[in-house]
């Protein structure tokens, strides 16, 4: 009807241009199929951006306090660094040790062991006001009923320590080693008497005390 109109429109007033040719029909129907376009783009674009904020937040932010453990809560990234210095220096405190206090020709460290102490560094010095820097650390090996201390470890020297902790290691009684002992077995050549050799359990006790408080004492059995 609207075209009917339009044509008799002009006809009846020949100064009126004339009507669209079908050319400008298609010029309009295709900027609405570009409006059309655009608007599924923004569509688009907009649910892209709600994905992304939801994998940024599942990412990130989902993660609730109750989730959390007293580790994770007060975990220094520094700490990791600094406690496989302090394991390397109870490594190496062991090693001295088989030539002093433990009189043997030769001392095998487990790696298992050292990785747990150093989980175990991480766990006990987690909720101190100074972190593992304020670890001052006792060795000691438990042998023949008592235990011989090895060594000392005061990993930040300059702080004033505000927890002790002592680790007791245990020498390695079960399974095969005791029936393979006697081929690590060595004679010093300043010396014709004969020095075992000595092998660590992966199993170690940790007593833990506080300096700054009075709370009772920490024993754990790892």
């Amino acid at each position: 009807m609207q075209e009917q109109l339009i044509s008799s429109l002009v006809s009846e007033d020949p100064n009126l241009p004339s009507t669209p040719t079908s050319d400008g029909t298609s010029k309009r129907l295709s900027w609405s199929r570009i409006l059309q376009k655009i608007h599924s783009s923004q569509s688009l674009d907009s649910d892209s951006d709600n994905h992304s904020s939801i994998d940024d937040a599942s990412d990130t932010g989902s993660i609730s306090m109750a989730d959390l453990s007293e580790t994770d809560l007060f975990f220094d990234p520094t700490e990791e660094v600094l406690c496989k210095e302090v394991v390397q220096l109870i490594s190496e405190n062991l090693t001295d040790a088989k030539d002093g206090v433990l009189h043997c020709s030769k001392l095998l460290i487990p790696e298992k062991l050292l990785e747990h102490i150093g989980q175990e560094l991480v766990h006990l010095s987690a909720s101190e006001p100074c972190g593992l820097r304020g670890a001052l650390i006792d060795l000691c090996v438990e042998r023949g009923g008592s235990c011989e201390p090895v060594g000392q470890i005061a990993v930040d020297p300059c702080l004033v320590p505000t927890f002790h902790l002592t680790l007791v290691l245990r020498l390695d009684s079960k399974g095969l080693w005791p029936k393979i002992q006697g081929l690590f077995t060595g004679r010093s050549p300043a010396s014709p008497v004969v020095r075992h050799a000595l092998k660590l359990s992966t199993g170690f006790r940790v007593i833990k005390r506080k300096l700054y408080s009075s709370e009772e004492l920490l024993i754990e059995e790892c």
